[in-house]
């Protein structure tokens, strides 16, 4: 199996390989959108309840269990007018895709999301 990053942006591959990489995720596929904020607060207000635009949000769709075919990581989405920078969004939207919380962990998912900020350009 391999990783699949035809579906995000050029310029955000490098940034998602690493975030995956520190995962220890190496196959799958996954994609990368940009949104405006009407698209965001519209997704946040669906899937989290949320009646505000946001940064960015993440969809899994396997989780991190074993698959019968290839793998399908999920989807994020980055709105760039509401998060000050979009390759730390990228890699945010990417940790939680591999199964991290930051809002139930003990801090395991943004000491990371650092880590592979100090990596990439």
């Amino acid at each position: 199996m391999t990783l699949d990053l035809g579906d995000v942006p050029p310029e955000l591959r490098e940034a998602v390989a690493a975030a995956l990489d520190a995962a220890a995720v190496s196959d799958g596929h996954l994609a990368v959108e940009f949104v405006d904020g009407e698209r965001i607060r519209d997704l946040n207000r669906e899937h989290r309840g949320n009646d505000s635009p946001t940064d960015v949000l993440a969809f899994p769709v396997d989780g991190t269990g074993e698959v019968a075919g290839p793998r399908e990581l999920g989807d994020v989405a980055i709105c760039p007018e509401h998060c000050g920078d979009v390759t730390e969004a990228a890699v945010h939207g990417v940790l939680h895709l591999c199964g991290y919380d930051h809002e139930t962990d003990d801090g395991e998912m943004l000491k990371l999301q650092a880590e592979v900020m100090r990596t990439v350009p």
